[in-house]
């Protein structure tokens, strides 16, 4: 029987180094199209194919060594840095080259066994870049603008920058709109979001970009996925108060300024969020629970297929 085999590639800008295990192999590569093609070469052989290769997501620095794995149909999960540092820590290696790194990768690969899932397809990775890149303009506008109100003499230079990246905003709405009215998917995924009060276009392209498992995952899933499910802290007789962490930064981000509207303006979430005030929860506690009700029913509406309806959200 063949021996399995687990592969962890540390991946930076310029390199990407590879550890095998068992074997103990460690080779290095140029992160580039030719090293890429190089090493996905190198572990298709028969002698080498890999029961799964374990990454790490590196801005988009990863994106083209996954891709020319997947191209070869070997299995490539990319898995959560902070999961690693972790399994890191418990294991007790605690030093950090790009070889630890990578054995370390190995390592998680063998004993966890993470699933490989797909990549996202080219145009969907564009769709992501142009969500990322607006969500980096706006928080550019707000330093400017913060800066302008101590700038001086130089406020009008401030006040070009920021017309600068107002311009620019304006136009990746215009260009996520176009995208999302272009694909058949987007669009009706699109309608069904924007049928909820409380969610608009930022919202809606937010998760169409950065969550694509909503309306795939059961509602505990999705609710950890985005970091909105209380986790305990409980030990022996202890019951700790349950906190939310971890998840999506930037998608919790967008399901929260649309919770804080739906809480006003949307009956069946406002009616929840009532509830609970009523019942004399903090309002930060209140206001989680109607976030992740809120996203609960959004990921119930996509798995239907089917727009808001507040017969339907129970």
């Amino acid at each position: 029987m063949a021996q399995l085999r687990f592969v962890g590639i540390d991946v930076s800008k310029d390199t990407l180094d590879v550890f095998l295990r068992p074997s103990g192999d460690h080779q290095v590569f140029d992160n580039d199209d030719q090293g890429c093609a190089k090493l996905a070469r190198f572990l298709h052989r028969r002698n080498r194919r890999p029961e799964l290769v374990v990454l790490e997501p590196t801005s988009r620095y990863h994106l083209p060594i996954a891709k020319a794995l997947a191209a070869k149909s070997i299995p490539v999960a990319v898995v959560n840095p902070r999961h690693v540092h972790a399994f890191g820590q418990a294991t007790g290696e605690l030093a950090r080259t790009d070889k630890i790194a990578a054995e370390l990768l190995a390592q998680y690969a063998e004993v966890l066994r993470p699933e490989p899932r797909p990549l996202p397809d080219d145009d969907a990775q564009a769709y992501r870049d142009l969500v990322a890149r607006r969500r980096q303009v706006v928080a550019s506008i707000t330093a400017e603008r913060n800066r302008r109100r101590v700038a001086g003499v130089a406020a009008p230079y401030v006040q070009a920058s920021i017309d600068s990246l107002v311009a620019q905003r304006k136009a990746l709405d215009a260009e996520l709109a176009r995208r999302t009215r272009d694909c058949p998917a987007r669009k009706e995924t699109d309608r069904i979001l924007q049928s909820t009060k409380g969610v608009g276009p930022v919202t809606s392209h937010t998760f169409i970009g950065d969550l694509p498992e909503l309306g795939q995952l059961s509602r505990g899933r999705i609710a950890a996925l985005v970091g909105v499910a209380p986790l305990n802290h409980d030990s022996g007789t202890l019951r700790g108060t349950r906190h939310i962490w971890g998840g999506r930064a930037h998608v919790r981000a967008a399901l929260y300024m649309a919770a804080t509207v739906a809480v006003r303006h949307n009956p069946v979430i406002k009616a929840f969020f009532d509830r609970l005030i009523a019942a004399g929860k903090p309002f930060k506690v209140a206001l989680t629970a109607a976030m992740r009700k809120l996203l609960v029913i959004l990921n119930a509406m996509l798995r239907d297929g089917r727009p808001w309806q507040a017969m339907g959200t129970n």
